[in-house]
């Protein structure tokens, strides 16, 4: 199968380099699927999971919005926040979203941009928890999950 190679990148580090069969992505306006020898695009994406399809598998990615740059031979998706479904930590991530999630309740900050960080942080924590619970359920190895807890399972 044809291939297209895929870069996932923050302004930290490279999250993912490689060869791929099919990315999809959280596009700002709806998921799109991008195949080899794509039309170019450069494209928002918005919060959401990227998938990455290789021939041995799906590798799974929480992302906190950026963009895409699409070319016929490549992808770059430049994030502004991206982890590896494996390296999410589950807690940290729902006590994340508890927090944000209080500062809600107790009212809405009077400064817009405070506002859109708390916003920002309950939708990457809300992600992260997705992503992560998804990876658990395919049955994908994690070397850095916690144990399951009863109410994960269900």
């Amino acid at each position: 199968m044809a291939t297209i190679h895929c870069d996932i990148v923050t302004q930290e580090k490279t999250v993912f380099s490689g060869e791929v069969e099919t990315v999809s992505l959280p596009g700002s306006e709806g998921r799109m699927g991008i195949l080899p020898n794509h039309s170019p695009l450069l494209t928002t994406l918005g919060y959401g999971e990227v998938i990455v399809r290789t021939n041995d598998g799906e590798q799974y990615f929480a992302i906190g919005g950026g963009f895409a740059e699409v070319q016929p031979e490549k992808i770059v998706v430049l994030a502004d926040s991206a982890e590896h479904a494996e390296e999410i930590d589950i807690r940290r991530a729902e006590r994340a979203r508890e927090e944000a999630e209080k500062y809600m309740r107790e009212g809405v900050p009077e400064d817009p941009e405070r506002y859109a960080q708390i916003r920002a942080s309950l939708q990457r924590a809300q992600i992260r928890i997705d992503v992560a619970r998804r990876r658990r359920r395919t049955g994908l190895p994690s070397f850095n999950a916690p144990p399951e807890r009863e109410e994960d399972q269900n």
